[in-house]
């Protein structure tokens, strides 16, 4: 969107953050309607309606919910309508909203963004909150899989095994090491780590396994049983190519049924239950900006 004030000309600088430490979402609030129920249902002057617009802080559910509910709508249209009173989109605001997953990859670059960020009239909103390794492996994941083309070949298998790197060892140039990579293989060679051979990458078998278990869990809901680097597989075959594979017992895994194996791999694989401090940092501007002319338009009615 482009810059409507000073303030809007401020950029934020995801530079010095690792690959996969900051998520966007994007969501519209319809100004027509929360002014509607603020001076219409609570009969509330237009002046007092608009200090408290100002002053409103949404909810972290109401900025990442899948589906948005009323005032907020998701549209991908360039001037969309608000689905609720039909309003046009000038009475539209944009809240973009970054979550940023706390570690030491990241903490000392968000420190410094947060630092950076103007301070005047609460353009930003800063919200703290806690997740589980688990649940955050399980939304990335979910994200991931929306953006495979399951129809590619061995295609979406490596853009997958990509995606798995860059989250598990951010600071990798992962883009550099899978230019042109048209196959990734098991490493007979390597205990540990990776290693590229002309059109090849070679994972060691640790690696190897861990990817082919995102590559199941990415695909499984797609395909009968889960599409992998080792053909199609069922859980069953999976188990028992992790447990031929010495996988199992280099985990420690000793459990028999097929399911507690899978949720062992799972813990392993996320960090079980660990927790996970998270940052939402809200960009507030264009509603600041917004809801100064839609409360012009209300005060001069």
């Amino acid at each position: 969107m482009p810059a409507t004030s000073k303030a809007k000309s401020f950029e934020l600088d995801w530079s010095a953050f690792p690959h996969g430490a900051v998520t966007e979402y994007t969501t519209q609030i319809c100004l027509a309607c929360i002014f509607d129920v603020f001076t219409g249902q609570l009969g509330l002057a237009p002046r007092t309606a608009y200090s408290e617009i100002k002053r409103h802080a949404p909810t972290i559910e109401e900025l990442t919910a899948p589906k948005a509910s009323r005032p907020y709508f998701d549209s991908e249209e360039k001037n969309p309508r608000c689905p609720y009173c039909n309003s046009a989109k000038r009475w539209h605001a944009r809240l973009d909203t970054y979550r940023i997953e706390g570690g030491k990859e990241s903490d000392a670059a968000r420190r410094a963004l947060i630092k950076s960020l103007p301070k005047s009239d609460e353009q930003f909103q800063l919200i703290e909150n806690k997740a589980t390794r688990r649940s955050l492996f399980f939304e990335w994941l979910d994200t991931l899989a929306r953006t495979l083309d399951f129809d590619d070949g061995d295609g979406w298998m490596i853009e997958a095994t990509r995606g798995f790197l860059e989250r598990r060892e951010p600071k990798t140039d992962w883009a550099e090491t899978f230019a042109g990579v048209r196959a990734v293989r098991r490493s007979q060679r390597l205990e540990e780590g990776w290693e590229r051979d002309g059109t090849r990458l070679f994972l060691a078998p640790p690696l190897y396994n861990d990817t082919l278990l995102v590559q199941y869990l990415a695909s499984r809901s797609h395909k009968h049983g889960g599409q992998t680097l080792e053909g199609r597989l069922t859980l069953v075959e999976l188990v028992r190519r992790m447990r031929w594979s010495g996988h199992l017992d280099a985990q420690g895994i000793t459990e028999r049924d097929q399911y507690e194996v899978l949720e062992k791999l799972v813990e392993h694989l996320t960090g079980a239950d660990g927790a996970v401090k998270l940052y939402y940092l809200v960009d507030r501007r264009d509603l600041l900006d917004k809801v100064k002319t839609v409360y012009a338009r209300y005060a001069a009615g």
